[in-house]
């Protein structure tokens, strides 16, 4: 009897929830962190009016706070679950279950090794998320493995289209810096993510943007529209960091092809003008947006470039509503809109 064939399906695919992780590590917003809980009340009063969302917390006295918080913010309680369980960051993008289903409808948890990012000494109770996800929704548990030793992925570090395509880049999978997997090569890589989602090609980009401390996730820098079109970041200064790897990652992309073999379409999304807080550049990127039941939540950053980048996501999402959400204090915790959620499909 063959094992069923898991698919991850695209993020624009039904929603059964929105999963989230209410912050709580002030060093990840040094100077900012008070504004920083307002904020996720924001965004879950924005997803509760379309999806149910599920808030990890780590007690039962941050529950009730945050229980406080989104009454101010009006949020429906009612279409959200706190649920119980230690983190080390919020950013369950990364750490939480990846949701996979067969073709039956059967849905799946995929756990993934989490490991801080190869870069962070606090991990160990991000990678016991999936496995709560797992206990909490009566799912099985998939551990992918290779080779005797547990798969490190990060969810920022994919993006899928639904129907046998995933995005990536060489610099976060493939590197030695910071390096996720070093016992398995390129090939040995692409053969467990092929296998594990049912995959028929992956896309391989190479630089990340400046600023973002994974070392190159693709949800900074291109993300899937549709089944056959690729929103990726551009960069028009020459003098800028970015320039030359966007530029690269462009010309990569027009050069792809669909699991059908047909040309992708690629739609260029500006960068905002640089942002920095305290000599440090911060990952600020449009791309790092996230697809809700029927609505777009969009980064924005004060900045020119807001409305080009509002007005292509509603070009490219026309059956949604693109709702705008400041990003200038989130950025500060090197991430923001799809570096906070997960999708828990239908």
């Amino acid at each position: 009897m063959s094992l069923p064939q898991w698919r991850m399906p695209a993020e624009w695919e039904p929603h059964a929830a929105t999963w989230i992780a209410w912050p709580h590590e002030k060093s990840d917003w040094p100077g900012k962190f008070a504004t920083i809980p307002w904020i996720y009340g924001q965004i879950v009063a924005r997803l509760a009016k379309v999806e149910r969302v599920r808030i990890v917390v780590a007690n039962e006295k941050q529950s009730k706070e945050v229980r406080k918080i989104l009454d101010k913010c009006h949020v429906d309680l009612a279409a959200v679950d706190l649920w119980i369980a230690p983190t080390d960051r919020s950013w369950l993008r990364d750490t939480c279950a990846i949701f996979v289903k067969d073709q039956q409808g059967n849905r799946a948890v995929l756990d993934w090794h989490f490991n801080g990012w190869a870069k962070y000494p606090n991990w160990k109770n991000d990678d016991k998320l999936p496995g709560f996800a797992a206990r909490k929704l009566k799912l099985p548990r998939i551990a992918p493995s290779a080779k005797g030793k547990p798969v490190v992925l990060e969810g920022g570090s994919i993006d899928v289209n639904g129907c046998g395509l995933l995005l990536t880049t060489e610099e976060c999978l493939l590197s030695p810096v910071q390096a996720r997997n070093p016992h398995l090569t390129r090939e040995e890589i692409e053969t467990v993510l092929c296998n594990t989602l049912a995959l028929s090609k992956i896309l391989w980009l190479n630089r990340g943007i400046s600023g973002d401390d994974t070392h190159g996730h693709v949800d900074d820098l291109a993300r899937f529209t549709d089944p056959g079109t690729v929103a990726v970041a551009a960069e028009s200064n020459r003098l800028d960091d970015n320039y030359e790897p966007l530029r690269e990652n462009y010309s990569l992309l027009k050069k792809m092809t669909d699991q059908d073999a047909k040309p992708l379409r690629v739609v260029t999304i500006p960068m905002p003008k640089p942002v920095w807080f305290d000599n440090q550049r911060l990952p600020a990127s449009y791309l790092n947006f996230y697809i809700a039941n029927g609505i777009v939540l969009a980064p924005v950053f004060n900045d020119p470039n807001d409305r080009v980048a509002l007005n292509t996501l509603a070009k490219l999402f026309p059956f949604h509503e693109v709702c705008p959400i400041y990003c200038g204090d989130l950025v500060l915790g090197l991430g923001t809109l799809h570096c906070m959620t997960q999708q828990e499909i239908a």
